[in-house]
């Protein structure tokens, strides 16, 4: 009897999006969108993401629940240098340890402002968990931080997608996720039976559907997920199958 090979666990991780502001609707979050897609090149599957308003205990309490469920944690936002920025303080207290003012990241911001521009206001972006290891900032010289397997960045798009390139050498992933698109004319109830016997003959491609209306004419786009370029392709190709066999078009492959 041949013995069962245990498959590694996958890597996994949760952003936390932090700001009243997204929540209310008068900032549109972008950095969904960036973490997904460089967790994607890295090989960590972004599972979940959930979006909190600035209340320190909902915080805590989704920072201590999410980082015990998944490999990494990111979160944006609330670590700026207004009364609302709560988010290091938040996660201090999540980690139960102490804010302090951080001679480094004093140091970086230093270097970044012209003289008698590094006020009291903006040296509270300097407060720090202590322990916390720094996220350099390459854009505003506020740095980010680490607390084991939370990572605390900034809510601003550009600055956030700049740091998160400058601490992927400290995530471990595995091979990049793969994307591939089917498209055809076909309603999403002609499609289902086939996609789901797909879906049971490749259980390491994840397929979606997701319907759309474009130009008057109705149409589902089936996405695929995967690790392995050859078990994407041949599920692709036989999904075309299944969409010719049903007298449907493929409108792109």
């Amino acid at each position: 009897m041949s013995a069962i090979v245990k498959q590694p666990d996958p890597i996994t991780a949760c952003l936390i999006i932090i700001g009243n502001e997204i929540l209310s609707g008068r900032t549109q979050d972008a950095n969904l969108a960036i973490v997904g897609k460089k967790c994607d090149t890295l090989g960590i599957r972004l599972t979940e993401a959930r979006v909190i308003a600035d209340v320190e205990a909902d915080i805590v309490e989704t920072v201590n629940t999410c980082r015990r469920l998944f490999t990494y944690v990111f979160t944006t936002g609330g670590i700026g240098p207004t009364h609302d920025d709560i988010t290091a303080a938040a996660i201090a207290r999540a980690f139960n340890v102490e804010v302090v003012r951080n001679k480094e990241a004093v140091n970086a911001m230093d270097r970044y402002y012209e003289p008698r521009r590094l006020t009291d206001a903006r040296l509270k972006m300097a407060d720090i968990p202590e322990g916390a290891r720094l996220i350099d900032n390459p854009v505003s010289g506020a740095p980010g931080f680490q607390l084991e397997n939370v990572f605390v960045l900034p809510g601003v798009p550009s600055i956030m997608d700049a740091m998160f390139d400058g601490l992927t050498d400290r995530l471990v992933g595995g091979d990049p996720i793969l994307t591939d698109n089917v498209t055809t004319n076909l309603l999403e109830s002609e499609i289902a039976a086939g996609l789901g016997v797909l879906q049971e003959k490749y259980p390491d491609v994840s397929m979606g559907s997701y319907p759309y209306f474009r130009k008057g004419k109705l149409g589902v786009n089936l996405v695929l997920r995967g690790t392995d370029a050859g078990r994407m392709n041949a599920a692709a190709d036989e999904l075309a199958t299944t969409i010719m066999r049903l007298k449907g078009k493929v409108l792109n492959r």
